[in-house]
């Protein structure tokens, strides 16, 4: 499938057509102006006559024409800003604009033209499928730790939160950096530092973004070419007291007159970086800033993920710098991540490479790789436009409490030597089973008695407990899918003959189960997130949003939330839920 991607701004337009994973095309329209534009096609400059988005839109078809380029099946728009109603890709019709249009507020300075683009375009090819892929989606994951800025609820209501950018090149270097490795991404903790004149940390835990530098606007987090990056709020106060400027004019100010441009007057990494060479002091201190705000975030999210597999490298400053990648690695041995000296002075990315470049024995890959926005969107749109139509079909609903699953050499500690836990009432999903036995949790602010075991054994004890709990416990346990366990926190378990200290303790993330009979009827993938909304006999209407699917031969379908969802809802008794919208595979 040949598809047509753009990425509009409000003084330029670029472009590609890929037919699959290959680009066959690639085009730029920048710097409109009254007497026209630059465009550059195959790496040739050359002035063209259009002078705004609408003229260089236009002249798309012919400019195709002219290279040979025909059989384009779907056009891919990006868009900055998709908010929270918009967690994958949309096909674009009147009312999905419509939406859009609504999050202008949100994005004042990147989505009017995005959305201009995506008006001209269906004028153009009224015929063709179009889809809008947004850079917020893959942070929609984000629990709300991450999200949550502590200010007045009258605030949040109105939309204040964080949201994250750069999502769909993060996304993309994440699943490049699996494919480098031989390893799923949904296996993976991998830290994404796209380093740019706009730039960004994105924590990848498991396939899913779980913080993200940006926050409300792409001015949060690190330092960029133009933009601050990390102010203190109260600056604008201290701004408008002391020097008498309005919002607009601090506002303006960190985006534009701000970063490496205010540090050290450029906003190109490759000319601080040859300033500071020939001893320009601010230049130097531009550059140590830059790496110090880079490896403070990398520090951090290693931590919010409890380890770290892998930290990638792009971005033009990222995939160009081997300096500035040093410069902010150094000091990380602590994660066992080291760099190879060599590799990391030149690493090769030619046909979308992705080498790896840490030194010998580093338990942390590192990996330099092109970002490919415009080929993740046409991803996207194969992966949107190929999907197989949901039916609507009711699916179950079962609430868990907290329970164990309970490993054998668990079952011996907490029953003794040789011991057989004894299957008690059946469950739904063939094979498993509630034990007769029961069990106390500890940790350090309380207990929960009577806690179920469910069987059969596992290799991996692992605790399931609600956010309630955690609390009533004293243990911050994280939002984890079923067996993702690393990096989680440890809770007593008490038996009869005896106590365990284990880790495993998780909020299990709701999901439903299923099997292949089912999913080709539903149009569900493995992997794929989905949004259900609870049927209307429950007491409150509730839409779960970023509900995992896992297809398995022999499962019986429905969907398992935990005693806070099911609370949220008011659920009293059976229950069932309806697909609403499907999401992207998350491996």
């Amino acid at each position: 499938m040949k598809v047509l991607v753009f990425n509009a701004g409000s003084s330029s337009l670029k472009l590609g057509v890929f037919d699959d994973e290959r680009q066959v095309f690639k085009a730029g329209f920048d710097r409109f102006g009254p007497d026209g534009c630059d465009l550059t096609v195959a790496g040739v400059v050359r002035r063209a006559p259009q002078t705004d988005l609408r003229a260089a839109i236009a002249a798309v078809p012919a400019l195709l024409s002219e290279q040979g380029v025909a059989g384009i099946a779907a056009v891919g728009h990006r868009l900055a800003h998709g908010g929270t109603g918009f967690t994958g890709p949309a096909r674009l019709d009147d009312a999905v604009v419509a939406r859009i249009d609504a999050l202008t507020p949100l994005a004042p300075l990147h989505n009017p033209a995005m959305l201009q683009a995506v008006r001209l375009a269906r004028d153009l090819w009224p015929d063709l499928p179009q889809v809008a892929v947004f850079d917020t989606s893959f942070h929609l994951t984000n629990p709300a730790r991450a999200t949550t800025y502590a200010v007045p609820a009258a605030w949040r209501q109105a939309g204040l939160r964080r949201f994250g950018f750069h999502g769909t090149s993060h996304k993309y270097v994440a699943e490049r950096a699996a494919e480098a490795l031989g390893r799923p991404v949904s296996e993976l903790r991998i830290i994404s530092m796209h380093l740019g004149n706009g730039a960004s940390a994105c924590a990848v835990q498991y396939g899913r973004s779980i913080d993200s530098s940006m926050g409300m606007t792409p001015l949060e987090g690190l330092v960029m070419g133009t933009r601050s990056g990390d102010v203190d709020p109260g600056a604008f106060g201290f701004l408008q007291r002391e020097l008498g400027l309005d919002i607009p004019q601090i506002e303006a100010a960190l985006y534009a007159d701000s970063g490496l441009m205010a540090l050290a007057g450029s906003a190109d990494m490759r000319d601080v970086q040859d300033r500071a060479a020939a001893g320009d002091a601010a230049a130097q201190g531009a550059i140590t800033l830059y790496a110090y705000r880079a490896r403070k975030y990398l520090g951090a999210y290693a931590a919010a993920m409890g380890g770290l597999d892998a930290v990638v490298f792009t971005g033009g400053i990222g995939e160009n710098s081997a300096t500035m990648r040093r410069r902010i690695c150094d000091g990380l041995g602590f994660l066992g991540l080291t760099l190879d000296e060599d590799l990391n002075r030149a690493p090769d990315l030619s046909d979308q490479a992705a080498p790896q470049i840490q030194g010998p024995g580093s338990r942390v890959a590192v990996i330099v790789t092109e970002t490919a926005e415009q080929r993740m969107i046409a991803r996207e749109v194969r992966r949107l436009l190929a999907r197989p139509p949901a039916v609507p079909r009711p699916i179950p609903v079962a609430v868990s409490g907290r329970h164990v699953h309970l490993s054998a050499p668990a079952v011996e500690a907490l029953f003794g030597p040789g011991y057989r836990l004894t299957p008690g009432t059946p469950l739904r999903q063939p094979g498993n089973w509630v034990a007769q036995e029961r069990l106390v949790l500890e940790g350090p602010k309380g207990r929960l008695e009577r806690v179920a075991i469910l069987g059969p054994l596992r290799a991996r004890t692992q605790i399931e407990v609600s956010r309630t709990d955690s609390f009533a416990l004293g243990v911050d346990a994280p939002l984890r899918d079923s067996g993702k366990l690393d990096g989680t926190p440890c809770v007593r378990l008490i038996g009869p003959a005896g106590h365990l200290d284990s880790d495993g303790l998780i909020v299990a993330a709701r999901h439903i189960h299923t099997n292949p009979e089912d999913a080709r009827a539903m149009g569900l993938q493995d992997g794929a997130l989905v949004q259900l909304r609870l049927a209307d006999g429950s007491a409150r209407s509730l839409i779960l949003d970023r509900v995992l699917v896992r297809v398995a031969p022999g499962t019986v379908t429905e969907l398992h939330i935990d005693t806070d969802e099911a609370n949220a809802a008011g659920i009293v008794g059976a229950t069932e839920g309806a697909l609403v919208g499907t999401a992207q595979p998350v491996d």
